[in-house]
């Protein structure tokens, strides 16, 4: 799965849309593209899409899924705090407006308020495995964790250095405190042990 027209086209058909509007994915490159993103770009969404390509059988309707990744960090405003609503809100409309039902609508609407939180529990298996999906950041290589605490610095550079590293702490130790990081057995195995080494290092780093 990438970020292609092709790609595009192929998932509206899983979805059943009655039109597949070619404009739309153009506006959501061009919002993952807009200036003030450092982390949350078109290389988070690729790496996304690349994650859930590897497990995409874990879930029950897996072009919704998918759909919800495309929408999930569709609007984005480091200091805004409705980004979720704004983006699920955007990506209702666009289901609706594809042809597609209102149970779909809804399922992603769902699924991409699920980010909103990120609760230890969303109670659904898809919400999980999107979760992990935009979680496996924290499991990455020591180097692209280390490129993206860098990049999430840059995103919330408003924020002045003194507050910047309590903030930053509560977040991390926040994630070290739950019993798992990841929901799905996969992910779990995968990222679980690695991702925990790369969250106590960034803390480490923090209170240096």
């Amino acid at each position: 799965m990438s970020v292609t027209l092709s790609s595009w086209q192929r998932l509206w058909g899983e979805l059943g849309a009655t039109t597949v509007n070619g404009g739309l994915m153009n506006q959501l490159v061009a919002a993952y593209s807009e200036r003030h993103r450092h982390y949350h770009t078109l290389q988070h969404l690729r790496e996304c899409l690349a994650h859930f390509d590897a497990a995409a059988s874990l879930a029950r309707h897996p072009a919704e899924v998918e759909l919800a990744l495309w929408f999930h960090d569709a609007v984005y405003d480091p200091q805004a705090d409705d980004n979720e609503e704004r983006s699920a809100q955007w990506a209702r409309d666009s289901v609706l407006a594809a042809g597609c039902g209102e149970d779909v609508a809804q399922r992603v609407h769902g699924l991409v308020m699920a980010t909103q939180r990120h609760t230890a529990d969303p109670g659904d298996a898809d919400a999980a495995l999107l979760l992990d999906v935009d979680l496996a950041i924290l499991g990455a290589s020591p180097a692209r964790f280390d490129e993206y605490e860098r990049q999430i610095r840059a995103e919330y550079a408003h924020v002045e250095p003194e507050a910047w590293g309590p903030r930053r702490a509560r977040v991390l130790g926040g994630f070290l405190q739950r019993p798992r990081l990841y929901l799905t057995e996969p992910f779990h195995d995968a990222l679980e042990t690695r991702a925990r080494a790369n969250l106590e290092r960034s803390l480490s780093a923090l209170s240096a």
